[in-house]
């Protein structure tokens, strides 16, 4: 795989949804200003955000990233229609420990208008940023520009495999992180999993 840097953020689309849902309008949205406090300090682990990147001829990744250890997870997604979206994240939570999914914070794109069905099938509250602030996931969107190097702009992303992406997680997750005193986000993530009852 030939990995590029690349100097601009990869964009993502700010269109109606195919659904015929506006962005912005998400039916029984909890907003981010409900969120408990643990997930806003970091302090309890299993609290995610979520974000889609886009590629070449319409094709997405869905990316996760755990606030409490940085931890990065990478989804395949079939298409950015939200019954695709909600089935490929539900399939990802299921690979973790039920303790390390609290809550998952997202924009208000239609791809999570499905997100009643998620919770009921995984118990894992959804969070909706405000209309247009994606600083309010600020830690997914600092690790969309670190996926850059892996992804450059224009990069057909239906091309990877799961395998693919669970390998340039992995990656990530071994890189040490300044804010976690030079720690791996895996590292952190494990020492957390160890010291749970």
């Amino acid at each position: 795989m030939k990995h590029l840097r690349s100097r601009r953020m990869m964009r993502r689309s700010r269109l109606a949804s195919t659904e015929g849902q506006p962005r912005g309008q998400i039916i029984d949205a909890i907003s981010i200003r409900e969120r408990p406090a643990e997930a806003e300090d970091r302090a309890i682990p299993g609290h995610w955000e979520g974000d889609l990147i886009s590629g070449a001829k319409n094709s997405h990744i869905a990316t996760l990233v755990e606030r409490h250890s940085r931890y990065t997870m990478l989804v395949k997604v079939q298409g950015k229609d939200a019954a695709s979206v909600e089935s490929a994240l539900r399939r990802e939570v299921r690979t973790l420990p039920r303790e390390l999914w609290r809550s998952l914070t997202w924009d208000r794109g239609s791809e999570m208008a499905s997100h009643k069905a998620f919770t009921a099938a995984t118990d894992v509250k959804v969070y909706f940023c405000d209309p247009q602030s994606p600083w309010q996931r600020g830690t997914n969107e600092n690790t969309n520009r670190l996926l850059r190097q892996y992804f450059p702009k224009g990069t057909e992303l239906t091309s990877f495999s799961q395998t693919d992406l669970n390998e340039v997680a992995m990656r990530l997750n071994q890189r040490p992180r300044k804010t976690l005193g030079f720690v791996t986000p895996a590292g952190k993530l494990m020492a957390t999993v160890a010291s749970t009852p």
